[in-house]
C-alpha cells in the first residue's frame, strides 16, 4: 500500500508532487505515483456544526435557549467541498501511512486534524514542516519528516481555540442580537478591534485644536548657514512670539554647545506579513486582504517568495546559505545592478538583525526564493519588489552619518539645531531610485510637535562650525501652527494597532503573552478587518476606516452590559498565554475550555439584565473613525478574565428566523470555513 500525502491546497499538492515524484500521474483531484498519492484539502473541508445540529429549537434565535454549550462538538463537511473530502476518504482506504503536509502552523495542524477526526483515519502520521515551496526545500522536508505525535499538543491548542471561539461568538452574537433586536456580531478578536476604532473616534470628537507658534531662525558663520528652533515653553500668544522675533532679528549670537557624533543606520527588519501589509497599504493603498492574497500567489503559484503568513522578522542559521543562493539567483534580473553592489559577508549567523533563531517560531521572515520571477501581474510585482529590496538591503553596509548638535544663544534666547550629514549612503542606495518612498527612520508626519524638538536637516555636503567664533541671526520668523487631532485609521495603521495591542495591557505576564501576537495573527488580521466591513460596523472612505453608528452602538452595549472584557486586548492575552502553554504541553485544554464555558455563561447572565436599546440608536449616519488609540485597559473585578482565552473569533450564527434576515446580517462562518475572527 502507498503513503497518502494531504496538502492544504491544490497548488501546494502539485508542488510537492513535482518535487518528489515528477513522473506521477495527475488525476485532477489527486496525483499518484509508485510510492505516494498526493491530494489536498481546499482550506477547511470540515467545520464545527451550527447550533441547530444539537437541537431543533436552535434554528430560531431565542434568548431563553442560551447559553448553547455542547458536551461534544459535532463536525460537518463543507457542502461546497464535500466531493474533495470524499476523494480523501477513498484514497485513505488505499494507503497505509499519512503525511500531514498542510501549512506549518496551528491552523494547518487544525485543518488536517479535522479531516483525520471526521474520517476516523487511524493510519500512522508523519508531519512535513517547511517554510517555502521550492523543490529543494520540499525534498529536504521529506527527508526530515517528523512524527505526527510530536504535534499532538499543537492540535489540542488549535482545537481549543476553535471551539472556544464558537462558544463566545455564537452565544455572544445571539445574546446581543435577541436582546436588542438588531443583528450584532460578537467575536473575541473582532470586538476589541472595533473598540480600538471606537475609542479613537471618541478622542477625535473630544479634541479641541489650539494655535501655537514655532520660532525658527537662520544663523550664518562665514560661508556656513544652518537653522535653529527656539527652545522654551510653547508659545500660544502671537504677540510674545513676535516680540521674540524682534528681540533676536539681525543680532549676533554665540555657539554655547557644539557636539559632533558619528552614527550608523542599519537596514529595516525583514518582512513579516503584518509589516508587509502595512507598507503595501501606505505605498500602494492595498487592503490587508489584497496584500495577503497577492503574497499567497507569489508563494503558491509563482513560488518566488517564502511562506508569507509569518510573524517573524528573522531567520534561522540554516537559512543563511539559502539567502546567499537567493542573492545569486537575482543576478541577471532587473535587480542586477543592486545585486552587483551586495556583499554576502553582511548576512551571517552572528548578525542578530537578520539571524535570531530565538525569535523565529513556525516560520522565518518573508524572503525571495531561488526561483526567478516571470509573468507577474502589476500588483504581484509591487509586492515582490518590496520583499526583494528589503532582502537586498541586508547585504549592504549601514548608512553612515555625522550628526552635528548645536545650541546657539542670541540675546539670552536658546536655539537648537540638528544637522545630519550623510557620509556613506550604504543600504539606502537600494531605495535611491524611489526618492518619494525612501524609508525614513522617522517621518516628519510622525514626529510630535513639542517645544524641545530641534530643527533637523539632512545634508550631503560637508558641514562644520567654529565653536569659538560668533554667528549672526540672518533670518527669524514665528510660524503659526495648530495642534492636530489623532489621525484616522487606515488599514495599515490599524494593523499596527492590532499588532501592538498587548502593549496597552497592564498585566506584565499578559503583555509578554501578547508581545508576538497582539490581536489576531498575521494570517487572520486581514479577515478580521474584512469581517468588520461585512457586518456593517465599518466602511471605507478612501484609505480611511470609518466606524458606523451600528459599530459604535455595538461597543457601547457590550461595555454597558458589564462584559467589557470582550472589548479589551486583555482577553486575547489570557487566551494566547494559555493556548501557547497547551501547545507546549504545560497547560490542560480541558481546564481552558471549562473556563471559557464559565465566561460564556457570564456573558448571557449580564446581557439578560440589560435594558433593550432603541432601534433608532443604530441607524444614524456613519461616523468617521480614526488612527491608533492608546486606551488604558479598563479595570474589572470579574474573575472571568482568566476564563477568556484566544486567537480567533466565531462570528454571529448563520441560521436565523426570517424576521431577522436583513442586509446587515452578521453571518457566521459556513460549516467547513476557517473560524471568523
Amino acid at each position: 500500500m502507498k503513503t497518502l500525502i494531504i496538502a492544504e491546497k491544490p497548488d501546494m499538492g502539485r508542488n510537492i508532487a513535482a518535487a518528489i515524484d515528477p513522473k506521477a500521474k495527475n488525476f485532477r483531484t489527486y496525483i499518484e505515483g509508485e510510492q505516494y498519492i498526493i491530494t489536498w484539502a481546499i482550506g477547511h473541508l470540515i467545520g464545527l456544526a451550527e447550533p441547530d445540529a444539537y437541537a431543533e429549537k436552535y434554528k430560531k434565535w431565542n434568548f431563553q435557549d442560551l447559553p448553547i454549550i455542547p458536551d461534544h462538538f459535532k463536525l460537518v463537511p463543507n457542502a461546497k467541498t464535500k466531493d474533495q473530502l470524499k476523494v480523501i476518504a477513498d484514497l485513505a482506504k488505499r494507503s497505509e501511512r499519512l503525511v500531514n503536509a498542510c501549512d506549518a502552523g496551528r491552523e494547518g495542524q487544525h485543518i488536517f486534524s479535522l479531516i483525520q477526526r471526521h474520517l476516523k483515519l487511524v493510519q500512522p502520521v508523519k508531519r512535513l514542516w517547511i517554510s517555502d515551496l521550492t523543490p529543494e526545500t520540499i525534498r529536504k522536508g521529506f527527508s526530515e519528516l517528523r512524527e505526527g505525535a510530536e504535534y499532538e499538543n499543537l492540535t489540542k491548542a488549535a482545537r481549543a481555540r476553535s471551539e472556544a471561539d464558537w462558544l463566545i461568538g455564537m452565544n455572544g452574537s445571539r445574546a446581543f442580537t435577541t436582546k436588542h433586536q438588531v443583528l450584532l456580531s460578537v467575536g473575541r478578536v473582532q470586538t476589541p478591534v472595533l473598540a480600538i476604532l471606537y475609542d479613537r473616534q471618541k478622542e477625535v470628537e473630544a479634541f479641541s485644536s489650539n494655535k501655537f507658534y514655532d520660532v525658527e531662525a537662520m544663523f550664518t558663520q562665514d560661508e556656513t548657514e544652518y537653522k535653529g528652533m527656539w527652545q522654551g515653553d510653547r508659545l500660544t500668544d502671537p504677540e510674545k512670539a513676535q516680540a521674540l522675533v524682534e528681540k533676536c532679528k539681525k543680532k549676533p549670537g554665540a555657539i554655547t554647545s557644539y557636539e559632533v557624533k558619528d552614527t550608523k543606520e542599519y537596514p529595516f527588519k525583514l518582512y513579516d506579513l503584518t509589516l508587509l501589509q502595512r507598507e503595501a497599504n501606505a505605498k500602494f493603498g492595498f487592503s490587508a486582504k489584497k496584500t495577503l492574497d497577492v503574497a499567497q500567489a507569489l508563494y503558491e503559484k509563482h513560488k518566488v517568495i517564502s511562506y508569507p503568513r509569518t510573524n517573524s522578522n528573522y531567520v534561522n542559521e540554516q537559512n543563511i546559505p539559502e539567502m546567499h543562493r537567493a542573492l545569486d539567483q537575482l543576478r541577471g534580473t532587473s535587480y542586477d545592478e543592486l545585486v552587483a553592489g551586495a556583499e554576502k559577508r553582511f548576512v551571517h549567523k552572528n548578525n542578530k538583525a537578520v539571524c535570531n533563531p530565538a525569535k523565529v517560531e513556525d516560520h522565518h521572515a518573508i524572503l525571495p526564493t531561488h526561483k526567478k520571477a516571470n509573468g507577474l501581474s502589476a500588483d504581484e510585482q509591487h509586492i515582490y519588489d518590496l520583499v526583494v529590496r528589503r532582502f537586498l538591503s541586508h547585504f549592504y553596509p549601514p548608512a553612515e552619518y555625522k550628526v552635528h548638535t548645536v545650541l546657539t544663544t542670541v540675546e539670552q534666547e536658546a536655539f537648537k539645531s540638528t544637522i545630519k550629514q550623510l557620509l556613506s549612503i550604504g543600504w539606502k542606495v537600494i531605495y535611491a531610485d524611489q526618492k518619494k518612498d525612501k524609508p525614513k527612520a522617522k517621518s516628519k508626519a510622525d514626529k510630535n510637535e513639542d517645544e524641545d524638538q530641534a530643527a533637523e536637516e539632512e545634508i550631503s555636503t560637508p558641514f562644520s562650525l567654529n565653536e569659538d567664533k560668533g554667528v549672526h541671526c540672518s533670518k527669524i520668523a514665528a510660524k503659526e501652527k495648530e495642534t492636530q487631532p489623532p489621525k484616522s485609521y487606515t488599514e495599515g495603521t490599524l494593523l499596527k494597532a492590532m499588532e501592538g495591542a498587548g502593549k496597552q495591557v497592564e498585566d506584565e505576564e499578559l503583555r509578554d503573552a501578547m508581545k508576538d501576537s497582539g490581536l489576531g495573527t498575521p494570517a487572520t488580521r486581514a479577515s478580521v478587518i474584512e469581517r468588520l466591513k461585512g457586518v456593517g460596523y465599518i466602511v471605507m472612505q478612501g484609505k480611511r476606516i470609518v466606524i458606523t453608528q451600528k459599530g459604535r452602538m455595538a461597543v457601547e452595549l457590550i461595555r454597558k452590559a458589564g462584559v467589557d472584557l470582550l472589548t479589551s486586548p486583555e482577553m486575547t492575552g489570557h487566551w494566547e498565554r494559555r493556548l501557547n502553554e497547551i501547545a507546549r504541553g504545560l497547560a490542560s485544554d480541558d481546564t481552558f475550555m471549562a473556563n471559557v464555558k464559565k465566561f460564556t455563561n457570564l456573558i448571557i447572565e449580564k446581557v439578560r439584565v440589560q435594558s433593550r436599546a432603541a432601534k433608532q440608536a443604530f441607524e444614524s449616519e456613519a461616523q468617521p473613525a480614526p488612527a491608533a488609540a492608546k486606551r488604558a485597559p479598563r479595570k474589572r473585578s470579574d474573575a472571568s478574565a482568566e476564563a477568556a482565552a484566544g486567537e480567533g473569533d466565531a462570528a454571529a450564527p448563520a441560521k436565523r428566523t426570517r424576521a431577522k434576515r436583513s442586509s446587515d446580517a452578521a453571518e457566521a462562518p459556513a460549516a467547513g470555513t476557517r473560524p471568523q475572527r
